[in-house]
């Protein structure tokens, strides 16, 4: 029976919570850099790309503006441009299909597993042809790709793998972190991501000096020394108040995952035996749970009776991007996982200070739904 306490919304995500837990530390970290007054590339940057590198068990970690931004840079320096292919998913925030489009190469979407709503490996292989360059695995909800398939098709072929790891800071994959097994691993610091910022902020991971190097130079308008230009670059530098907000939030973000964790498998008990799929959980990887994404063939109604109960939620995402008018020279495609997810993924609020009463409530009214309540 559904609790009709009077209540408020239920949000997708609490950062209110968060910030109140925290808020004497971060409030400290901002006057720190207001009072030394170096925010652009200032020593918290450099604190945090160290720090976030060795969490992400790599040696080189490279502040930049955005998530987005990490793909970007990622992609010029390792010199994909016009003529190459990029392989990628269909299911996936547009910056991964836009960024290769940007640097003009061609974007070639394949289908997704059904279970993870990652890229499907044997996908990738059958679309592989001369002009290929590069996979993107995307690591999607907070779930590890089938990363040994993908490197092994990528190594036979000779290609490379840019992770974006947008949605799974600290997600692993057979011990792993995410980030550490391809050439680049791409972070975003966005505010509702795990480990959020004040405002848009990402980095990239990497194992390559070299390659971390020229992403450095890349993010500096192309120049190491200041007025001195060797490449074209972009204007890409994570904010030094950023740096110093995301220095406290990593002391926090291996409990906040865990905490997310707890609450994932709340839900899949309070959800047993509803005619709604929960998240497959690969037993390869360490989930993180950035989104828990529930699926039915009622979605759009029980997203509405859900409104009406003061719950929220949101669809990551409602039209893959072959569908997008951006892409619509790819309209006539037709990858079928990827366009059931799209009809049918509904993701219900998940943060580490959900309760269980909350949760409780939210299955119960989930149950109403399916029971004609």
């Amino acid at each position: 029976m559904i609790d009709t306490t009077v209540r408020g919304t239920i949000p997708i995500l609490d950062l209110k919570q968060q910030y109140a837990a925290i808020q004497d530390e971060i409030n400290a970290a901002i006057q720190g850099v207001l009072e030394s007054t170096q925010f652009v590339l200032g020593p918290a940057v450099k604190e945090l790309e160290r720090r976030v590198a060795a969490y992400c068990e790599c040696q080189h970690g490279v502040g930049v503006a955005s998530g987005t931004d990490a793909l970007r840079l990622s992609l010029a320096a390792l010199e994909i441009g016009a003529g190459d292919e990029v392989i990628t998913t269909p299911f996936t925030f547009i910056a991964t299909g836009n960024t290769i489009s940007h640097c003009g190469a061609e974007p070639v979407f394949v289908d997704i597993d059904p279970r993870t709503y990652n890229l499907d490996p044997a996908a990738v292989e059958a679309a592989i042809t001369p002009r290929t360059k590069a996979i993107v695995p995307v690591h999607l909800y907070g779930q590890a790709a089938e990363m040994d398939a993908i490197t092994e098709v990528a190594e036979r072929h000779g290609l490379l793998v840019i992770e974006d790891c947008a949605q799974a800071i600290g997600a692993r994959y057979k011990g792993k972190r995410l980030g550490s097994i391809g050439q680049v691993g791409c972070l975003s610091f966005f505010p509702s991501k795990n480990l959020g910022a004040y405002g848009d902020a990402g980095m990239v991971v990497t194992n390559d000096s070299v390659l971390g190097e020229k992403i450095d130079v890349l993010r500096r308008q192309g120049g190491q020394k200041k007025y001195y230009h060797e490449v074209l670059g972009f204007n890409s530098r994570l904010d030094t108040l950023q740096a110093a907000i995301l220095n406290v939030k990593l002391n926090y973000l291996e409990k906040w995952n865990e905490g997310r964790r707890t609450v994932a498998h709340r839900y899949n008990n309070m959800l047993s035996g509803l005619p709604v799929i929960t998240p497959y959980e690969s037993p390869d990887g360490y989930h993180v749970y950035h989104q828990y994404t529930i699926r039915s063939p009622q979605r759009d109604n029980l997203s509405a009776y859900l409104k009406e109960q003061g719950v929220a939620t949101m669809i990551y995402y409602p039209v893959p991007l072959h569908r997008q008018p951006l892409y619509a020279e790819m309209a006539a495609s037709h990858f079928p996982n990827a366009e059931l997810a799209a009809r049918e993924v509904l993701s219900l609020p998940v943060f580490p200070e959900l309760t269980e009463r909350d949760q409780e409530f939210i299955a119960n009214s989930i149950r109403g739904f399916f029971h004609g309540r």
